[in-house]
């Protein structure tokens, strides 16, 4: 299993992302740019409130409510998948490569961590296969307790 260090960023999407929303007719302002490039940096996925806070802690002012319409025309365009892990909504790239990985999530504090496991997408294709379903997309998400809180 890749440990979350390991898991990499995403080379290349933030120029992809920019390039998609101006073929598509969408001006490139100062927000929009600050959540794209956020999100290009992240290794796992982010709340919209996680945006907006890490956002403004790096000087960047971008108002909730935009933070929003922005994960809603990344979402649109497919730059993006909405990831659900219970609770409240997360962000992440969206790759073209298919590329991706899945989610372990501390119980205690929320804490999200990604990790990559290739027997396990191995065996994901066997049990798909086994029951005669070809797999478009799948999610682990393994819950527990982290480090810090065990």
């Amino acid at each position: 299993m890749t440990a979350a260090r390991n898991v990499p960023r995403h080379p290349g999407w933030t120029e992809h992302a920019r390039a998609v929303l101006s073929r598509s007719g969408h001006r490139s302002g100062e927000a929009r740019t600050a959540v794209i490039e956020l999100l290009g940096q992240q290794r796992c996925c982010l709340s919209a409130q996680e945006i907006f806070d890490a956002l403004r802690h790096a000087r960047r002012p971008v108002g909730f409510a935009t933070v929003y319409r922005v994960l809603d025309v990344l979402l649109q365009r497919g730059l993006i998948q909405r990831v659900d892990l219970g609770g409240v909504a997360r962000y992440e790239p969206a790759l073209a490569s298919g590329e991706h990985h899945h989610h372990l999530v501390c119980d205690d504090c929320g804490r999200v961590e990604p990790f990559a496991d290739a027997p396990l997408e191995r065996a994901l294709e066997r049990v798909g296969g086994g029951l005669e379903y070809e797999i478009g997309a799948h999610d682990v998400v393994l819950r527990g307790s982290c480090g810090d809180c065990r």
